[in-house]
Formats: structure tokens, C-alpha cells, sequence
């Protein structure tokens, strides 16, 4: 009986079905992660060597990378330390001498007369060109047959015991047999409008390209899928939230104006620009997803105190939640500040016929009402007749008693706004009424705790903050859901700090000038990328750091140490230590980076400063410049090259933490902008964070087609839908 045909590949087939893999092959794909055909075709080149160029042997020049085609005219084993196979290529221009180390059996598969092809560096050994381990493979006419020499060669990520050749074979095989028939998941009219090439065509030519140009447009195809599926994803997000009814708050023009009457500055453009974005969106019957993002001193927390005091204005509550409790509290003591003198009407406990809340309340619930107060610590005068603002901190180091009448407050309204941690999501908190929540630092905070914030109220308005200023790229998929609000100017009379590099030989002068200013009553950061010294590592680190100055630079001061290892309650009683002046100087790592206020620093001092990012040293500087007084950031790195010294002068010669940001991007990449597991940026094989045109391509071709099919339901985005949940799905899994 004839035999029967075997079934062509399929995209799901295991590697083990692939005829001509070897099963030592098959082990070695398998511990990169990949088991399927589909594994290995999206398992692309890292990068290109570039054997286009064919060359007569007569032309080649030493030094350069060439091809040549020719006949082996001559092959020999020549002994010695280090035996090796001798081959003579020859062309109608000239003879070329190719040598191979310890690959003996070269002598039978390149005999004489045989035509091969021949791509590698041309050197000059004893006055004669030659090559040294050339990439070598049998000549065929055809040059799409091609695979290791005379073309773009690719060169795959590998593992230990898989050989380059074997895999560019492999991939080859799968590329040529596959990727012809790939379904297309693209919409034609998605593809239309983005000129895109279809999916088989990229995927063969992102392997084996017939030309720079075609590699190009391989590599724009594959990375706007993969900003397609972010932007289908945040979008999907953005429109499920909104797709809820939310709170209409109305603005009550006179209590804003009150406010700003209170405060002892003006409001600059992009704080009152922010602010009109605010109110529009809380106006609106669906719930807010804003992201406000502001450079360091920019104002943010005005913005967020003037939303929240419009919530509380229509009758409901406002929550603000901050990554530590040194940040919560100093909130907390900002926020009632700031609303400590501006009344809110009572309008949603107001009855008919001039009857008011206070006239219905029994005695005793007017005697729970004066106790909260109390428990808040609002004088009379603070009360103003009722409306004053009742703001409540809640956070972990709480007394039990004293946790439980606040949370009481909290469930039966008593409490206007509450300041906390991660407290605030905990089961035991219950809202009245809650209506804005406001989330700073949101990079610290994943996705899933920021919904269950807004599960505590009925779809509440959602603002996130960050004082990490966020280059569009990277806004667009880390906070896609989000619309944004950016404050780029500083509120008038801000001081620039002064920013200086400084090589390691300048210690001395370094700490004369912390000294002289400890002197004048002022005090000192000193920050370090490490915790204790490391044997990997020869870093400064903060213990070493500390004991230095302690026992032999500043014996007669008073110098503290922070670290990330400590407990969150250590290091919360030392910020407050050291913010109420018990210490002169504050050794730490990284841990300072957000958002603390000591007006008293003026000196920030950075030790192996080349080891962190352009916006993370933006935001150490961040850290001084909170008063009225000179301020100043001394960056010292361990190892200067020319890559550190171009990040460090970039930082000494601006103050705009949005250009500084842009400029990380480009030096480092979004792996490291945030630290990989925080950013929430999925792995990009392809596609570059830098090309904002394709991301914006791709988020309108996102916003295109979910408003046609929401759920991505209709049969011809099935395949589509498929491919965005599993590209979710690995994101998740990477963290």
C-alpha cells in the first residue's frame, strides 16, 4: 500500500514532531522555555551578522567581515598544540586559506572539488591573507537556500549544548515549512490603515531577512502586535471601569475659591489646568481614571486636596492612600492644613423646610459626632459650626481602641477623609460613602490593589498620582487605562539645586562643605546603592557608609542609618527622628527615594552614583531644596566611564525630571526604569518603548476596533482575542 503523506506542521505541534531534531536539541529548546513550533518561530535573532556583501578572493580586504564563494582546491590536517584543518578556496581572481580548529572531520565533508560558501573575518597570517574559523556551508545556485553565510545571518539566543548552526537550521526548517500558512489575526482593515506586511511574511523575514529594508518592515509588524495587545488590554480595562455609572460631582465654585484664598501662593497654569481636567471628568455620570503626574515640587498634593475637597463638598467621602506611614502621615498633617479653614455645607445631611442635620440627631449620636472630633483632634475652632473639614489618619501603628472608633466613623460617615497605607484596602475598613479615592506613588501599587480600593465605594472617581516623571511611551502602557494630567511647571520662587559630579579624589572637600553646612543648624542625606559590603560587589554600601562617618569623619555628629531590610516600623521612627532634627546627617539606600519633607536638608550626597538611573537620581535630589534654604546634590561615582559621565552632566545640566526621564529611557531601557518587576511592562520581544509612533498607531487601531466589538466576540477577531489573552497571560507571569 502506498505510504501515507506526512501532516504538515501546525503552529501547536511539539518540537518532538519536527523531523530532524535530535532529541539532545529538543532538551536544549526545552530549557529556554520553548516546546512548540509557535515557541521557536517568536523566538527571534538578538542580532545580525551581516554576510551580504559577496566578494571576488582578489578584493578582499584585511580586517573586514566578507563572503566568497569558491572550490576547494586543497585540505589538509596539520598537526601540533593546537591541530587543525588547512582548506584552500580558490576562485578564477585568487586562492584564500581558510583554517578550522579541532574539527578534524572537516577533512572528508570539504573535499577537493567541492563548491562551498565561506563568511567570516579576512586576516593575515605570515604575510598571507586567511581565515580563522569561517562560517562555512555547501554552495547551491539558488541564494535563498542561504542559511549561514552570504545573507543576513541571524544569531538566535542559545542555551548550553545547542549549537548556533543547529538552530538556525532548525528555525529554518520550521520558517520555510510554517510560516507560509500562518492564520493572519489582524484585522485587513487594521493592517490597511497601519501599511503593515502580513504575519508569515514577518515572521520569515524577521528570521532569515533578504535585506536590511525587509527586516525593517518585519520588525514593525511584529512590534505593533505587541503594542496592540497592551493597548487592547489597557483599553479594554479603561472601558469596563468606565463602563459603570459613577458619581456626578458638581463643582462648588465657592468652596474651590475658599481654598484658594487659604493657600499663601497662586495656583500655577498646569496645576489650574490639571484641576479643570479633574473637575470635568468628576462632573461626568462615569467614574474618573486620571493619572496626575507632576516633577518633584510641581504641587500635586494642592491638586489632589482641591478634588477631594469637591467630593466632600457634594456629601461624600475622600480617601488618600501613600506607600509608607512617614508618607501618610506627612499627608495627613498637609491635608489639614490645607482644609483646615475651608467650610463645606452639609448639603447631603440638609433637610427640607430649614430643618438641618443638626436639629435630627439624637443625643446620642451627637455624642459620638463630638467624640470622632475629638478623636481627630478638631478644636471648635476647627469645627467651624460643623463644616469643617474631619480628616482621619489610618494607619497600621494605630491603637486598637482608638482603630475601632475611627473605623466606626469611617461606616457611618463622621469621617470626611481618611489618610493611610495599604490599611485602607484591609477587609475591616467600611466607607459611608466614598466617592474620590486619591493613590500617590502608584508605581508602588499593582493593579489588583488599586481595584480593590475602588471596590470599597460604589465605582468611586480614581486619581493616581506620581512624582516620577514618565515619558509618553511608557505612560501609554503602564498606565494605558488611565487618561493623564501632567504638571511641567514648578510653582514660581522654587529654588534649583545645585548639581555637581564629582570624582572620588574630592571626599575631603565633599564633607567640609556638609560640615559647614551642619554648622549653619542645616542637615545631610548621604545615600549608597548597597546595604552591606559585598565580596560580588566593591561598591560603597550604607553600613560601611555609616560607620566611616560616624566613627571617623563626623565623630562629634549625629548620623543615622536606613535601609530597606529594616522593619517598616524602624525605619518610619527613624525618618520622624531625623525629620524632627535628632540627627545631623542620614545614611541610606534607596528606601528615601519618594516623597519625604525635611525642609531642614540642604545637602544630598550620592556615592556610586553611576549605579542608578537619570529619574531615580532626580528623585534623590527630590529629596532636598523643601525650604527656604540654598540646596545642594554632590554626585560621586565609583567607576566613571563615558556612559555614567554623559548621565551624570545630563543631570547637573537640567532641573526637568520629564527630559531626564526620556533620556533614561534611551540609556537604559523600560526594564530598568521602574526595576522590571514593578513597571508592569510586559516582556517586548521586538517592539522598542522609543517608537511612540507605532504605540500610537497601535492604540488607535486598539480603540478602533473594541469600539466595533468591546469583548473582542464578533468570529473574525476570535483569533485575535486568542492571541491578546495570552500575551496577558505571559505578562502575568513575569510580573
Amino acid at each position: 500500500p502506498p505510504t501515507p503523506s506526512p501532516q504538515p506542521l501546525t503552529p501547536a505541534d511539539p518540537l518532538d514532531l519536527v523531523p530532524g531534531i535530535g532529541r539532545k536539541d529538543v532538551h536544549a529548546f526545552r530549557r529556554m522555555g520553548l516546546r512548540t513550533v509557535e515557541d521557536l518561530l517568536y523566538h527571534f535573532p538578538h542580532r545580525y551578522d551581516d554576510y551580504s556583501s559577496q566578494k571576488q578572493i582578489a578584493d578582499l580586504v584585511v580586517g573586514s567581515v566578507e563572503t566568497i564563494v569558491g572550490e576547494v582546491s586543497e585540505t589538509r590536517l596539520a598537526g601540533g598544540p593546537r591541530p587543525r584543518v588547512e582548506v584552500s578556496i580558490s576562485d578564477e581572481s585568487g586562492t584564500i586559506k581558510a583554517v578550522f580548529f579541532g574539527q578534524p572531520w572537516l577533512t572528508k565533508q570539504l573535499p577537493v572539488g567541492k563548491m562551498i560558501v565561506l563568511s567570516g573575518k579576512v586576516g593575515a597570517y605570515g604575510g598571507l591573507r586567511q581565515m580563522a574559523s569561517p562560517t562555512w556551508e555547501p554552495y547551491v545556485p539558488d541564494s535563498d537556500a542561504l542559511i549561514h553565510t552570504g545573507r543576513l545571518v541571524p544569531v538566535h539566543p542559545l542555551t548550553k549544548g545547542l549549537l548556533d548552526r543547529n538552530a538556525r537550521k532548525v528555525i529554518k526548517q520550521l520558517v520555510d515549512a510554517v510560516a507560509p500558512h500562518m492564520p493572519e489575526y489582524l484585522p485587513e482593515a487594521t493592517r490597511a490603515q497601519a501599511g503593515l506586511v502580513g504575519l508569515g511574511h514577518a515572521i520569515s523575514q524577521i528570521h532569515f531577512p533578504d535585506s536590511a529594508e525587509t527586516l525593517t518592515r518585519a520588525r514593525e509588524r511584529l512590534g505593533f502586535d505587541e503594542f496592540l495587545f497592551i493597548q487592547i488590554g489597557v483599553v479594554q480595562r479603561k472601558l469596563l471601569w468606565q463602563g459603570e455609572l459613577g458619581y456626578q460631582l458638581r463643582l462648588h465654585e465657592d468652596v474651590h475659591a475658599d481654598l484658594q484664598a487659604q493657600l499663601p501662593f497662586a495656583l500655577t497654569g498646569a496645576q489650574q489646568r490639571a484641576l479643570a481636567e479633574l473637575f470635568s471628568d468628576m462632573a461626568r455620570p462615569v467614574p474618573m481614571a486620571r493619572l496626575l503626574q507632576g516633577d518633584v515640587g510641581s504641587g500635586k498634593t494642592v491638586v489632589a486636596a482641591a478634588s477631594l475637597l469637591q467630593a466632600i463638598a457634594n456629601g461624600f467621602q475622600g480617601a488618600l492612600m501613600a506607600p509608607t506611614e512617614i508618607l501618610a502621615e506627612q499627608h495627613y498633617k498637609g491635608l489639614k492644613k490645607l482644609l483646615g479653614r475651608v467650610r463645606v455645607p452639609r448639603q447631603a445631611q440638609q433637610e427640607a423646610e430649614g430643618e438641618t442635620w443638626r436639629d435630627r440627631m439624637s443625643p446620642e449620636e451627637a455624642a459620638q459626632l463630638a467624640e470622632i472630633k475629638a478623636l481627630l483632634g478638631m478644636t471648635a475652632e476647627d469645627d467651624m459650626d460643623g463644616e469643617g473639614v474631619r480628616v482621619a489618619l489610618l494607619t497600621g501603628s494605630l491603637g486598637a481602641k482608638e482603630r475601632r472608633r475611627v473605623l466606626e466613623g469611617i461606616a457611618k460617615g463622621e469621617v470626611d477623609l481618611v489618610v493611610g497605607t495599604h490599611a485602607l484596602i484591609t477587609e475591616s475598613v467600611r466607607y459611608h460613602s466614598l466617592g474620590l479615592v486619591v493613590v500617590d506613588e502608584q508605581h508602588r501599587f499593582g493593579v489588583e490593589q488599586r481595584q480593590r480600593l475602588r471596590d470599597k465605594g460604589f465605582n468611586p472617581h480614581l486619581l493616581v498620582m506620581t512624582a516620577t516623571p514618565i515619558p509618553r511611551t511608557l505612560t501609554m502602557t503602564i498606565y494605558g487605562d488611565l487618561d493623564t494630567s501632567v504638571l511641567d511647571e514648578l510653582p514660581p520662587g522654587r529654588q534649583v539645586i545645585r548639581t555637581r559630579w564629582v570624582p572620588r579624589s574630592d571626599h575631603a572637600k565633599v564633607y567640609r562643605h556638609m560640615r559647614k553646612e551642619i554648622e549653619k543648624g542645616r542637615q545631610a542625606f548621604v545615600i549608597c546603592p548597597l546595604v552591606e559590603e559585598s565580596e560580588k560587589i566593591d561598591l560603597p554600601s550604607a553600613e560601611e557608609m555609616y560607620e566611616k562617618l560616624q566613627s571617623e569623619v563626623f565623630p562629634d555628629l549625629r548620623v543615622a542609618l536606613l535601609h530597606g531590610k529594616m522593619l517598616p516600623r524602624e525605619k518610619d521612627q527613624i525618618m520622624v527622628a531625623f525629620r524632627d532634627h535628632a540627627y545631623d546627617i542620614l545614611v541610606a539606600t534607596a528606601v528615601i527615594e519618594v516623597g519625604i519633607d525635611i525642609p531642614n536638608a540642604s545637602t544630598i550626597l550620592i556615592e556610586g552614583a553611576e549605579r542608578f538611573g537619570l529619574s531615580q537620581l532626580h528623585q534623590f535630589r527630590g529629596r532636598v531644596g523643601r525650604g527656604q534654604h540654598q540646596s545642594y546634590c554632590v554626585l560621586i561615582p565609583h567607576k566613571a566611564n563615558d556612559s555614567s559621565a554623559e548621565r551624570l552632566e545630563a543631570l547637573a545640566q537640567t532641573s526637568d525630571g520629564f527630559k531626564l526621564a526620556e533620556i533614561d529611557l534611551q540609556l537604559r531601557g523600560p526594564g530598568e526604569f521602574f526595576g522590571t518587576r514593578q513597571s508592569g511592562t510586559p516582556d517586548l520581544k521586538v517592539a522598542q518603548l522609543a517608537d511612540t509612533r507605532l504605540l500610537v498607531a497601535a492604540r488607535a487601531a486598539a480603540e478602533a476596533i473594541l469600539g466595533d466589538d468591546p469583548q473582542l466576540a464578533k468570529p473574525e477577531h476570535a483569533l485575535l482575542k486568542q492571541k491578546v489573552d495570552a500575551f496577558w497571560v505571559e505578562a502575568r507571569k513575569a510580573g
